[in-house]
């Protein structure tokens, strides 16, 4: 239930620009209309909105951040905003775009991913201050409901809504099964609104199926209209998602390196998408970045560093960010080995490379190890000298100074 204390200490602004950049920038679609919730949010009314994120993985990605940055817009005009973690939905799995059952999460798993969620969205939302986010898990409400209540609310949708979903017509298709808890998925998702009793949702526009039976329910229910907003996705230039499936995703409990540097592995085709959706760069600048590029006056690494810069410093400071840049254009463009690099004490002599990889932390076992070294994704530095590994078997002496280096980013010194 909302915290009715809190609502008298933030005041409202109803600034016509800041509304429609709130409106248009990223945004997909607003339903019923754009105008509809304008004009709600030009009354000077305060309203309650909210984004949920199953804890399907230990850390939120840079998609989570696309909506917690515009649910901050929100709350920096005095709206009250709710960041729900959905522990109770992330047991059962979204089956939203997904061709096949998605593997149910016990409840221990759940919560020990979302551990350090609020610590991750508290870089974009405030959860102090006059106007603090408030923080739900919705097997608050969920895990109270009993057989009865989840009968009478079934009885508000229809089979047709439900199997109608793409994913599920192929599912029929390939003959692959669909099960009921799938279907019930939209179903507990949209008892989030009731419960909360919102007047706005925001998500990706791939969550629109979610968000509007949200809508539908609550309209059912309480006769009340509820917004939707939906986000446009992070694309490349061909319109293929940038998510975890695809495997170029950056989660945001990377460190401030790590983060810089996989920015900085995207395409090219991503950066007007990533500038719109993930950076507070004014709305001006992006327009002239955007000219600059499609007329050839930028080159897309000096764009694409600046991208990198802005999102690091959000997750991480300035301060960070700066240090990141730094490290990745002496590491990477420069090929220097980075200043603070990580050593570890070898206690033998002597080791096969996989078993040394694996004990340096620089792999999770023998079989990566190897799949790595013939990838030709291991270089070592003797004495100044670098060379790329290519046999698994190769055993290595320690002796001198040695660097290992995998990949582009992660390097170990070894020592004894």
């Amino acid at each position: 239930m909302p915290n009715k204390s809190l609502s008298y200490m933030s005041k409202v602004i109803t600034d016509k620009n800041r509304i429609a950049e709130l409106l248009t920038r990223g945004v997909e679609k607003v339903y019923p209309s754009r105008e509809a919730l304008e004009k709600k949010l030009a009354s000077g009314d305060r309203i309650r909105l909210y984004c949920g994120y199953d804890p399907s993985a230990p850390s939120l990605h840079i998609g989570n951040a696309i909506s917690l940055n515009k649910l901050a817009q929100f709350q920096a005009l005095g709206h009250e905003v709710i960041f729900l973690i959905g522990d109770f939905t992330g047991r059962i799995g979204d089956p939203t775009d997904k061709k096949a059952a998605r593997k149910k999460l016990p409840a221990a798993e759940v919560d020990k991913n979302a551990r350090d969620y609020k610590k991750q969205a508290s870089a974009y939302l405030k959860f102090d201050g006059p106007n603090p986010a408030r923080v739900e898990y919705n097997s608050k409400w969920q895990d109270k409901l009993d057989f009865s209540e989840l009968i009478e609310l079934s009885s508000h949708f229809t089979v047709q809504q439900m199997i109608q979903r793409d994913m599920f017509q192929e599912r029929l298709k390939d003959e692959k099964p669909i099960y009921l808890h799938e279907f019930l998925y939209p179903l507990v998702q949209a008892y989030d609104s009731v419960a909360m009793d919102v007047d706005l949702e925001i998500g990706g526009n791939d969550q629109m199926f979610n968000m509007m039976a949200g809508r539908d329910l609550l309209r059912e229910v309480k006769n009340k209209e509820k917004f939707v907003l939906t986000m446009k996705l992070l694309t490349d230039a061909e319109g293929k998602k940038m998510g975890k499936s695809e495997g170029n995703i950056v989660f945001l409990d990377e460190n401030a390196n790590d983060m810089y540097g996989q920015i900085m592995s995207w395409p090219d085709g991503v950066l007007l998408s990533a500038f719109e959706l993930c950076t507070n760069l004014e709305a001006a600048e992006i327009k002239k970045l955007t000219e600059d590029l499609k007329k050839e006056q930028a080159n897309p690494r000096d764009l694409k560093m600046l991208l990198a810069k802005e999102i690091t410093s959000i997750n991480h400071g300035a301060e960070s960010a700066a240090a990141a840049e730094d490290n990745f254009v002496r590491t990477i463009q420069k090929k220097e080995a980075p200043a603070d690099i990580k050593s570890w004490s070898a206690a033998q002599s002597q080791y096969n490379i996989t078993e040394l990889l694996v004990e340096a932390g620089l792999s999770a076992s023998k079989s990566e190890a190897r799949r790595l070294i013939e990838q030709g994704a291991i270089k070592i530095k003797r004495d100044g000298v670098a060379a790329t590994l290519s046999d698994p078997k190769e055993e290595i002496k320690i002796a001198g100074e040695i660097v290992l280096q995998r990949g582009k980013l992660q390097f170990i010194k070894i020592v004894r």
